[in-house]
């Protein structure tokens, strides 16, 4: 059995006028993420920690964010493809540890959805993501509330 690790990051500032997605749910604030497309922060670091841990490159050369097709697509399709092409090498996910960092808003009422979402899109037990919330303590353009920005580990495995 082969075993490999990969990690992924992502921010994306604030803006006015979007909806705000996290983890594949809509999360009632009053301002949303900017981005080519939902930008849903933490699910683009988990297609480019699962993407870093199979060797194929990153999220922006499979979903480039100049290709009018992924224009305000909603980012489970990009996990759901992210999955596939993950399969079609013989990758398998077992396990993917998570960190989103906001100031505002709370996100910990929200985890369990995102939970049960992503391992729906992915098609895993909902035991093989976790989820955590935390804030920068007021430090940086996450404590400045300009943003938000997620981490994440994976565990990939392959017979």
């Amino acid at each position: 059995m082969n075993i490999r690790v990969g990690f992924g990051y992502d921010v994306h500032q604030f803006a006015p006028s979007r909806e705000l997605w996290l983890g594949g749910i809509k999360i009632d604030y009053h301002l949303g993420l900017a981005g080519h497309s939902d930008a849903d922060v933490l699910i683009h670091a988990l297609c480019d920690a699962l993407l870093g841990a199979a060797n194929l490159r990153d999220i922006g050369y499979h979903f480039p964010d100049t290709a009018v097709e992924y224009k305000n697509i909603d980012s489970k399709i990009l996990l759901k493809e992210t999955m596939q092409l993950l399969r079609s090498r013989g990758w398998e996910l077992g396990n993917a540890d998570c960190t989103i960092c906001a100031e505002a808003p709370k996100l910990n009422p929200h985890i369990p959805a995102m939970q049960t979402t992503l391992s729906e899109v992915m098609a895993i037990l909902p035991n093989q993501i976790s989820i955590k919330a935390t804030t920068s303590e007021k430090m940086g353009f996450v404590g400045r509330r300009e943003g938000i920005t997620a981490y994440v580990v994976v565990l990939v495995t392959s017979t």
